[in-house]
Order: structure tokens, then C-alpha cells, then sequence
């Protein structure tokens, strides 16, 4: 099948769109994990804040803390916060966001693994 010049011109439209989506999330990201999660967990993600060391943030720069925190149970941290194995909080609910926003900061967060 021969595709036409506005077909093409169309195709390579709909490819910068879609990567400029992409890149639109990702600063999203950034920014809602800065603003909800850097106070604990650094800047860079290895969680040495005095708050993150007192609550014993994981250094997420480390392919294999990175490697053990599954998706599901990351996204659900992030929504409804997080108990330590004593059952004590070490982490509220992120509040307000939607479900992309939460996968927007677990995808921001999944960018500080080396």
C-alpha cells in the first residue's frame, strides 16, 4: 500500500505528540515528586534528608532496592502511604493525586536507579 504525503505527514505528527506526552509526564513526575516526596527522599532518591534518615527512606539509586519494590506495591505506597514491619507509619498518603500522577512519581523515581 503507497502512503500519501499527507498520510505521512500525519504519521510523523502523531509521533511527536506522543513523545511529547511522554515528555510532558515525566516532568509532571518530577515535579509532583518534588513537591511530595523529595522532603524525605532527597533530591537524588537515596532518602539521606534528615526526615528520610530518621524513617529509613531506601536508597533508590540501588538497581537491587529498585529491582525489590514491585510496581504495584510502589503505587500503592504512594497512594495510601506506608507502614514500616512494626505496623508504625513511615509514610502518609500522598494526597490528592490522581492514578497517573502516582505513576508519573514512581516513573520519576524509577529514573534514579544507576
Amino acid at each position: 500500500m503507497k502512503m500519501t504525503t499527507q498520510t505521512k505527514i500525519l504519521l510523523i505528527a502523531a509521533l511527536f505528540v506522543g513523545i511529547a506526552a511522554g515528555n510532558v509526564a515525566a516532568a509532571d513526575g518530577k515535579a509532583l515528586y518534588d513537591s511530595k516526596c523529595k522532603k524525605c527522599h532527597g533530591e537524588d532518591g537515596k532518602g539521606q534528608t534528615v526526615m528520610g534518615k530518621k524513617v529509613g527512606c531506601k536508597d533508590y539509586t540501588d538497581a537491587k532496592v529498585q529491582e525489590a519494590v514491585k510496581d504495584e506495591d510502589a503505587l500503592k505506597a504512594i497512594k495510601e502511604g506506608f507502614k514500616n514491619k512494626e505496623g508504625k507509619e513511615v509514610m502518609k498518603p500522598t494526597e490528592g493525586i490522581t492514578e497517573e500522577e502516582a505513576k508519573a512519581i514512581l516513573a520519576h523515581l524509577r529514573s534514579f536507579k544507576k
